[in-house]
Formats: structure tokens, sequence, C-alpha cells
């Protein structure tokens, strides 16, 4: 990997690890990450994880001392929906985002709206009081739900349009979010 990195060094400004999960590789990306940090040619690059959360809290503090920043989805804000999209709750992630907004890490959070299924238009007022204890710093990235990459049940469910996010959007911010990303997309 260094070697395909160190061909590339001068076209980017970092790598992002992202996946399926990526930290399930967390190993294999601590390595990776403390290789380009101790590299005298590849120390300027930024180290960054996409992630889904779930990670534990002892897996985040080993990757920490080189981890520049994470990008960390949001499915839900009540637990059951949570549960319902992911199989899992969101404790962990909630723990995650907390540990590395303490620790300066947090890049950005992720909200993903699934129309009539996830919770974040129904709990903007929890979602954006949340949001806004953050530190300024941290981006706020919106993501509208689309089939593409998707089976099972999820496959019936419906894709979110630009005017939901816009919409969304207007709501987040008149309750004092800032910093928010809409996608550029909707497939």
């Amino acid at each position: 990997m260094l070697e395909r990195i160190r061909k590339q060094v001068h076209f980017i400004n970092g790598i992002t690890v992202s996946g399926g999960e990526a930290t399930l590789q967390l190993p294999f990306i601590i390595e990776l990450f403390k290789a380009i940090k101790s590299s005298a040619d590849l120390a300027h690059l930024s180290c960054m994880i996409d992630s889904n959360g779930y990670t534990s809290e002892s897996g985040w503090q080993q990757v920490m001392p080189y981890l520049d920043g994470a990008m960390i989805d949001l499915k839900s804000w009540q637990e059951h929906t949570h549960r319902y999209i992911t199989g899992r709750d969101n404790h962990r992630v909630f723990g995650s985002l907390k540990l590395l907004a303490e620790q300066n890490k947090l890049y950005e959070i992720r909200l993903l709206y699934i129309p009539k299924i996830s919770d974040i238009d129904t709990e903007v007022n929890a979602i954006a009081g949340y949001l806004t204890r953050l530190p300024a710093s941290v981006r706020v990235k919106l993501n509208a739900f689309q089939h593409h990459g998707v089976t099972g049940e999820a496959r019936q469910w419906e894709t979110c349009s630009e005017e939901q996010m816009l919409e969304l959007a207007t709501r987040l911010t008149e309750r004092g979010v800032a910093n928010l990303v809409l996608p550029n997309v909707y497939l």
C-alpha cells in the first residue's frame, strides 16, 4: 500500500479508509496509518476513517494516535429505529461520536434520511440539539437514501428526493445546525 501511495503522493493530500465497514480491518488500518505518519515523505498526508461508528472505545483508542479524523454514520436517532434499519442498537455509535468529538477527531457526522423509515425528520429537534453541541468544525452531511447497493426489504423503501433533503436542511438550519453538506446527486 505504501508503494501505491508514494506513486500518487503528489496528487493527494490524504488517505481515507472506507468499506463496507473499514474498522473491521483495524489492525491493518493502525499499521498503515502508523507507517504513513512515521514516513518523512508521507507524514503530511491526513489519515481518515469512514465508519458506521460501531467500533469499540478500545478500538478507537488504538488508532487515535495516527488518526486525523473520522466520518461517522448516524442512521437513526431512536434505538428501535436504528435496530430496524441496521440490526443493531446505536449505543456504540453515540459512544464513538462522543469519544471522537472529545479528542477533536470527529470530522463529519452523516445523517441518513429514509422517508417513512428513519426518524431523522421526526426527531429533528433532538437531533439538532445534539448536533449544535458538537464542535463547530464538525461537518453534518445529509445523505439521501437511494436504492443503489441495497438488498432485501430495503429495495422496497421509498427513496429520498432533493426536495425532502432541502426541507430537512432548512429545518435543521432553523434550529441552529451549521456546517451542513447536502448530496450532489439524487439517483
